[in-house]
């Protein structure tokens, strides 16, 4: 099972989790897990507060500071930044499904991290 995601900027984060969500309610699985696999070295995935915008904000501006695009890096391509910080983040997540429903935190939510976008993305979802 997999989606789609579109991104528009060189760093973003994306809430994804009203698409797993979907794709967790149409599989019929009521007690379960669901894993979320990035399938690219440059992008990632991870769990962290929803109800604020600047958890992400401060997030990517922490990871550029910690991680600059231009550091007298070897590879090539001028993506080294991005190898790296999806390295830090990881290609995946799994949630606990109860009920037929993610069970996330109050507050959490998924998010799609993109690190060499804009782009468009895949989503790989294992339901069990």
């Amino acid at each position: 099972m997999e989606f789609s995601v579109k991104t528009s900027a060189r760093s973003e984060f994306l809430c994804i989790t009203d698409k797993m969500q979907k794709k967790v309610t149409e599989s019929g699985i009521k007690d379960g897990i669901c894993t979320a696999y990035i399938p690219h070295t440059t992008a990632a995935v991870t769990i962290n507060e929803g109800a604020d915008p600047d958890v992400v904000k401060d997030m990517i501006m922490e990871l550029d500071r910690r991680i600059p695009w231009n550091d007298g890096y070897d590879h090539l391509e001028g993506n080294s930044a991005a190898h790296i910080k999806t390295s830090l983040i990881g290609p995946s997540v799994t949630i606990i499904i109860e009920n037929g429903k993610l069970k996330l935190g109050t507050w959490q939510k998924v998010f799609f991290c993109e690190f060499d976008g804009p782009r468009t993305r895949k989503v790989w979802l294992k339901i069990i």
